[in-house]
């Protein structure tokens, strides 16, 4: 727990009323090293836990679909503690500002403050904002790296290629290997009171109606939010899906697990999928004390079937690679992070000529390019975009803008105002790569790419199955 585990202020444990849980990003009720320091905190100090799940409504890109998906984990947690029978206070802010001073008043009566470590968005600098003010009032503040399978801040050192992090992942994993509680015991947990003044300023609003909030109206329901649906769709995915995951070729949801989304919102963990993975089929699990030593290659070192390897390829190394580059990478999340020979690249072609597509038409999904288009579609549909296609859809955004800093800037806002797994670790990661990040130099060099690496969409037809995809998102079949 020490490598998931950060102090950010001077306090001590104090005589207080309860253990606070701040739930920010890993919004669930098991798997969750969080909850389990919290609960570890309860026991050391004889109180009882109470879990604060609040939902800010300034945050950049708030939107009804963005709220719609939380406030469904919410409900799923209300249910969860409450047949724990812990205390749980949802509270979904009405209006920008009307949310402020929870965390104090609830702080005041604390023992001691839990919360989640995340590395990016807006919630870095809301941990800072609240450590000060923790730190002034002597309380203590805990902040605990939920997110992967390696703990994100295990070492300070910044990977440039997914070769190397995964070598390092297979050096030092059997030793760091930690899961959470499955089911954590609440037995000890139980019995806080939720303050008068917190009940009275800042009350319980699950049945909050998104029509009354002053919110974006992208469209509402992309998806079904919670960990009720996310182990829902875990199963279907081990059961039916997950034997086609090394070869499948299909632009859908046929053979992914199509949990982006809640690995981001954390109503479901990177642990529970590892391990229901890893335990499919005939298979007993993975065997830390028989893992081999590091050979850095994709396939055979966890001694496993074809398509489970393939799959962790993506939740261990690249998952947990996007989260090592959020800690260690300065401006991760700015086209300024960028490795230099890509910077270099792309600005000896920022003359070439182009063929540039305004953002009004991209937003719409009207460039007049049929694989892109559908592409935008099914990001305005449904929240996510299939992951090979959606290195296409990058690609065709810097063919198509005036310089790479402006493609960059409207990927990540199109990103983040549409995708339910955006504003993520792995979304800019994504982008990033797109424009060379955790890629080499290729060539033949070519106009406005430079050695930044080529997609087109007449190739991604020919690579992928588009028939049934282009049928679903073409301009005849999209819902908008």
């Amino acid at each position: 727990m020490q490598t998931r585990l950060r102090t950010l202020t001077d306090g001590a444990l104090r005589d207080g009323a309860f253990v606070l849980y701040w739930m920010t990003s890993a919004r669930r009720p098991h798997h969750n090293h969080a909850l389990d320091h919290a609960l570890a905190l309860s026991a050391e100090v004889g109180r009882p836990l109470l879990v604060l799940e609040p939902l800010r409504i300034a945050y950049p890109h708030a939107s009804r679909r963005l709220h719609a998906f939380v406030i469904d984990g919410m409900r799923d947690n209300a249910q969860a503690f409450a047949v724990a029978g812990v205390t749980y206070h949802p509270y979904v802010e009405p209006a920008p500002g009307e949310g402020r001073g929870l965390i104090e008043a609830l702080a005041r009566d604390a023992c001691a403050v839990v919360t989640d470590d995340y590395p990016v968005f807006f919630l870095p600098r809301m941990l800072d904002a609240a450590a000060e003010a923790l730190d002034d009032l002597g309380v203590r503040l805990d902040a605990v790296d939920a997110n992967g399978i390696l703990p994100m801040r295990h070492t300070d050192r910044a990977f440039a290629r997914a070769v190397d992090f995964r070598r390092h992942l297979q050096k030092v994993l059997p030793a760091l290997y930690a899961p959470p509680a499955a089911a954590p015991s609440f037995e000890q947990a139980r019995g806080a009171v939720v303050p008068k003044v917190v009940v009275q300023e800042w009350p319980a609003n699950l049945d909050v109606a998104l029509e009354q909030l002053p919110l974006a109206a992208v469209p509402d329901r992309a998806a079904t939010g919670g960990w009720v649906e996310a182990r829902a769709r875990l199963k279907r995915f081990v059961r039916s899906r997950l034997t086609d995951y090394a070869s499948g070729r299909h632009p859908d949801a046929e053979a992914t697990s199509a949990l982006s989304a809640h690995l981001h919102f954390g109503h479901i963990g990177a642990y529970e999928v590892f391990e229901a993975v890893t335990r499919s089929g005939r298979s007993k699990g993975w065997n830390r004390k028989k893992a081999p030593a590091a050979t850095a290659k994709r396939e055979g070192w966890w001694g496993l079937s074809e398509p489970v390897e393939a799959f962790l390829e993506q939740l261990c190394t690249w998952r947990d690679l996007a989260f090592n580059g959020a800690c260690n990478m300065p401006h991760f999340e700015s086209f300024e992070g960028l490795p230099a020979w890509a910077h270099k690249t792309l600005q000896e072609h920022a003359a070439d000529a182009r063929s540039v597509v305004s953002f009004e038409h991209l937003e719409a999904a009207k460039s007049g390019d049929e694989v892109w288009d559908a592409a935008q579609r099914e990001l305005l549909e449904t929240g996510v975009i299939q992951n090979y296609l959606r290195m296409t859809w990058g690609k065709k955004v810097l063919e198509w803008s005036a310089s790479p800093e402006e493609a960059w800037d409207r990927l990540v806002l199109l990103n983040d105002r549409y995708a339910l797994d955006g504003r993520d670790p792995n979304s800019y990661a994504s982008i990033g790569w797109i424009f060379g990040r955790y890629d080499r130099a290729w060539g033949p060099e070519r106009p406005i790419f430079g050695k930044v690496r080529y997609m087109s969409s007449d190739a991604t037809k020919k690579k992928l199955k588009m028939k049934k995809y282009l049928a679903q998102y073409g301009p005849q079949g999209t819902l908008l």
